[in-house]
């Protein structure tokens, strides 16, 4: 039987695909994963043990407990190794374990607590408690015998305790709460409290750690909400347990994955699950259904259970992102150096991309272009005048197909952003604080520009500038006439509701900035810059 469970045991490598690159470098084996979402492919490693049924920890099969030679001598080992850390760095050694050891119930005590005396502050063992004060999500905490059951849409508690007999909370994991157009597009999943027997259903997959669940519908295809409803709260629930966590996905997305699986494998060392396809009985210690939002693109340090901010967030993201952006510039090098062979590239170019420019350098500038609406008609007007300031200028043209590493890339070493209002924006969490941010903010977009995008960006350290049109930079200053309330009292259309805005405003308005104007916004930016870099060796001294 042994023998059986261990020919089992294999290691699966899970390449991304659609990366559009021409030429993979890769150091690991394709294989395809068994059981729910076969044929799958994703940008994740980690190891599956096989679907055999009862009871190991997080996906292996029960193993025979009998004491072998190997076994004590690995335990031998183990227990110098400890012993001798202790005596070299006790300090360290312990706070090492109290973190690793930190995925059970010291992870939970972190994981609901909601301010001093928040709602489900304490969660009991055999318990469920669910938070439902937020306006702007619902969470629900339950610590036990937890058991994944897809084809109910539950999780069952498994529990002897009569007095609590058919206890059920029920959620749907997804933070708009506030609307219901939406809300109602969301699986709702129960959380049960069930006793032990027939209606236990026999696990097939024990884990160690804690499941968070949460959905990947709603908004989800526009990157503002997949980071301001999905990617950020998952960082505020998630990231303090180090990775030690099992994500349980709703209306699961293989791009969704693939464009985000960088990010996500630096919150959770394991596979995701999806929760719809994947029928098999998944066990938990404890889980967290729904997902913790504070406000528009951000982090508030006084309700995360280790102060984090949304610079940590941004650390996180350098994290995620550094080996990807290593293998692109390795693969630049490489094709320089083809092209150097057939005397087509200057032997200057064959150095490694210099992505920290020096102070004699100019400030480099990302103009991120829109197609379709609220598209900068004089684009590459605003882009020469740019150069002429003094900015060594680059246009980005993202789309859905874009690899968010390349623009990350982008705008990490970039010195100021400019783009029109629009999801496209969101992008500014990608630049690192000091820089300047420049939001073109067309007629009828005030207050959603500077709420969703330019207060959000001076939290995170940027020099925020919104430069507000005039109707006369407005598409729509040839459709209407002048004096026409569209272009005079775009706060007054608003109220006549949000499809007018959409239509008037959003679907139909482009700009053709004012040169003059826009000039004097782009020299107080370079000057800025440079008056910084002057300011770098004294502060370095």
């Amino acid at each position: 039987m042994v023998q059986q469970q261990q020919q089992q045991q294999h290691r699966i490598y899970i390449l991304q695909f659609r990366k559009g690159e021409p030429e993979q470098e890769v150091s690991c084996k394709v294989s395809t994963p068994k059981g729910a979402g076969a044929g799958r492919r994703v940008m994740y490693y980690y190891h599956d043990y096989g679907g055999g049924g009862g009871g190991g920890k997080n996906g292996k099969p029960a193993q025979s407990r009998a004491f072998s030679l190997r076994r004590f001598l690995a335990m031998l080992l183990l227990s110098l190794l400890c012993v001798g850390t202790l005596f070299v760095a006790p300090v360290s050694f312990l706070s090492f374990v109290h973190c690793d050891d930190g995925g059970a119930e010291a992870a939970l005590a972190t994981a609901t607590r909601a301010g001093p005396a928040g709602p489900c502050s304490a969660v009991r063992n055999d318990s469920i408690c669910c938070d439902r004060s937020s306006e702007r999500a619902d969470i629900c905490f339950a610590r036990g015998d937890l058991r994944m059951h897809s084809a109910s849409a539950s999780f069952l508690l498994v529990s002897g305790n009569s007095t609590a007999a058919g206890e059920e909370e029920r959620i749907r994991p997804y933070t708009r709460k506030w609307e219901a157009n939406v809300m109602a597009t969301i699986d709702e999943v129960r959380l049960r409290r069930v006793a032990p027997g027939d209606e236990a259903a026999r696990c097939d997959v024990r884990h160690d750690v804690p499941a968070v669940l949460f959905s990947t519908g709603g908004y989800t295809g526009n990157v503002y909400h997949e980071f301001n409803d999905g990617i950020l709260p998952l960082f505020v629930t998630a990231h303090h347990l180090r990775r030690r966590v099992v994500f349980v996905i709703l209306e699961y997305h293989d791009w969704w994955i693939t464009k985000y699986g960088d990010v996500v494998s630096r919150l959770s060392a394991f596979p995701p699950i999806d929760f719809t396809a994947d029928r098999r009985v998944h066990c938990f210690p404890e889980v967290i259904a729904g997902l913790r939002i504070h406000g528009e693109l951000t982090v508030d340090p006084a309700r995360t259970p280790e102060g984090k901010s949304i610079a940590d967030f941004r650390w996180l993201l350098d994290d995620a992102y550094r080996g990807r952006i290593q293998f692109l510039e390795r693969l630049e090098r490489q094709a320089a150096r083809k092209r150097h062979r057939r005397g087509t590239v200057p032997r200057a170019q064959l150095a490694p991309p210099r992505h920290a420019a020096s102070h004699q350098d100019r400030p480099r500038l990302v103009i991120v272009s829109r197609t379709g609406s609220r598209v900068i008609e004089n684009e590459a007007d605003v882009a020469a005048m740019a150069a002429d300031v003094g900015f060594d200028v680059r246009v980005i043209r993202p789309d859905r197909t874009t690899e968010l590493c390349k623009i990350y890339r982008e705008l990490n070493a970039s010195d100021a952003m400019v783009g029109v209002h629009g999801a496209a924006m969101t992008h500014f969490l990608f630049m690192r604080p000091g820089k300047v941010f420049i939001q073109v903010v067309p007629l009828g977009t005030d207050w959603a520009a500077g709420a969703y995008y330019g207060e959000p960006a001076a939290r995170l350290g940027l020099r925020y500038v919104g430069y507000k049109i005039l109707p006369e930079e407005s598409s729509l200053s040839r459709e209407y006439p002048t004096g026409d309330p569209v272009l005079t009292d775009p706060a007054g259309v608003a109220q006549r509701g949000w499809d007018v805005t959409k239509k008037v405003y959003l679907d139909r308005q482009n700009v053709r900035l004012d040169l003059v104007r826009f000039r004097e916004e782009l020299v107080r930016a370079h000057q800025y810059l440079v008056a910084g870099r002057r300011r770098l060796p004294r502060a370095s001294v």
